[in-house]
């Protein structure tokens, strides 16, 4: 009998990228195929490239060179946002790749992959705008609960996943696309227009994580408050879905991301503030706090609208953690429109920050705009509002010394490292950390009620108290599943 093949998949950019990855991977493992590291004799090498920005293109451009030249003989295959974006263009541009793949591939992953090894490379995927794909109307869009795919997206509903990782987190995707038409954002043309999963899908999965030892549920999408738009109830899905995750067995904490500030109904910023085991967390878009530019950017809101918010969320929860990522630099952007953005950081007292230098996207409309901002303006704007970002992120640390937090332990502590983890108002990757105080003995997956006793910048340093048992007899295994 013939070996296994074997493929790596290594992974760049967001929560849904990793998402994506791990349904890669279902699909791999259930046509016979076996995961390995790149360099432990792999038969291919998939790369799950991001598009999302300049500097994201050029690290997967770089992984992908890498990869070839560790390759020992695998065939290198594009996958992902920037081979959906770019096809056959990055095919003749970069021959290293030996193959790429757009969505359209991903539910004959395995056949493609055969067709390359057999001396068979697939064709160069052909990009178009996928917004054309399905009806302007959300209530025209295919049911989000079919098994077969959506076109243009990269998610098939009732799809076995494989885990690639095994820590007490996981990324779990409610819906695929965006409808919005934010001038200087790309996302929609490659991504497709918004597709919700059915809520019953969504807990069906979730409950499958808890089986797998997950303790805290990450959801993702590219804009979460937009979720049910396109289902029978509409957009309150989100509002009934988060408490029903809440009661799924081995699962103690639900996390958000991606928040629309103009569409934080008053129900969902009730039920995000005030549901136990729904994270106190907000991950909203502000982008930027001049009106003026919002509206060129074909957004909404102003520095008063969302420190309204921010006073609106703290009125429900104290404690809560209000994240965003701003854009420097954008077209036209005048010296009263970035002193507004400083003043709004300065008053919002947000507990992390993402700074942005804005650049040209191909296909957008912002690539046309006049009056575009000198590189070496938007570097001085950048560096300059980066460090009070920094200096507002460490003062709000600070802010929560003496308070309590319950912690999700996911390094255990060795020779070589702390013990770290986060609490309900750090998200993972994108935010601060919890490091807890040498010989606290914790082992991953566990989750402590601990006080803050002292910050190291942004992270907080944090003594235990007493753990916080299993939600239900759930496994606490953290192995990965095939």
């Amino acid at each position: 009998m013939s070996s296994p093949r074997r493929a790596a998949l290594l992974t760049l950019g967001c929560a849904r990228n990793e998402v994506d990855s791990e349904e890669l991977a279902g699909r791999l493992t259930d046509s016979g195929w076996e995961l390995a590291d790149a360099d432990a004799g792999v038969d291919v090498i998939l790369v799950n490239t991001c598009g999302f920005v300049e500097q994201a293109k050029k690290d997967s451009i770089d992984t992908l060179l890498a990869a070839s030249d560790a390759a020992n003989g695998a065939k290198v295959v594009a996958v992902g946002c920037l081979a959906e974006r770019y096809g056959a263009e990055l095919a003749e541009s970069l021959p290293e790749a030996d193959a790429v793949l757009g969505f359209d591939a991903y539910p004959e992953l395995a056949d493609r992959l055969g067709d390359l090894l057999g001396g068979h490379a697939p064709a160069p995927h052909v990009p178009v705008d996928r917004r054309t794909l399905l009806p302007i109307s959300p209530v025209q869009r295919p049911a989000a609960a079919a098994d077969v795919a959506v076109p243009g997206h990269a998610w098939v509903p009732n799809l076995a996943r494989t885990r690639l990782t095994d820590g007490p987190v996981a990324n779990l995707k409610l819906a695929s696309g965006c409808d919005r038409r934010c001038t200087f954002c790309a996302i929609p043309s490659f991504r497709g227009s918004f597709v919700s999963r059915t809520p019953d899908d969504v807990v069906a999965e979730a409950a499958w994580l808890g089986m797998e030892g997950v303790r805290e549920l990450y959801l993702v999408s590219e804009n979460s408050t937009s979720y049910g738009k396109d289902l029978p109830g509409g957009t309150r899905a989100l509002v009934r879905l988060l408490p029903r995750l809440t009661h799924v067995p081995g699962i103690d904490r639900v996390r958000v991301s991606y928040l629309q500030p103009a569409e934080m109904r008053p129900d969902l910023i009730e039920v995000v503030a005030s549901t136990p085991g729904v994270a106190p967390y907000f991950d909203l878009s502000f982008q930027h706090a001049a009106p003026s530019l919002l509206r060129r950017m074909r957004r909404f809101g102003s520095r008063a609208d969302f420190l309204d918010l921010c006073a609106r969320i703290r009125a429900l929860a104290p404690e809560a953690g209000i994240r965003s990522n701003f854009i420097v630099g954008f077209p036209g952007e005048t010296d009263a429109e970035f002193a507004e953005l400083e003043a709004f950081l300065s008053e919002a007292r947000l507990d992390a920050i993402g700074i942005f230098g804005y650049s040209d996207e191909d296909g957008t409309e912002a690539a046309d705009h006049d009056a575009k901002v000198p590189a070496e303006v938007i570097a001085e704007r950048v560096s300059r509002i980066a460090s009070l970002a920094d200096e507002l992120i460490d003062q709000r640390a600070e802010e929560r010394i003496g308070t309590e937090v319950e912690v999700l332990v996911e390094v255990a502590e060795d020779e070589d490292f702390e013990c770290t983890g986060r609490a309900a108002h750090q998200a993972p990757d994108v935010d601060g950390e919890c490091v807890f105080e040498r010989g606290s003995g914790l082992a991953v997956g566990d989750l402590v009620r601990a006080v803050v006793v002292g910050t190291e910048g942004a992270d907080l340093v944090v003594s235990p108290r007493e753990p916080i048992p299993r939600s239900t007899l759930a496994p606490a295994r953290t192995g990965s599943a095939g």
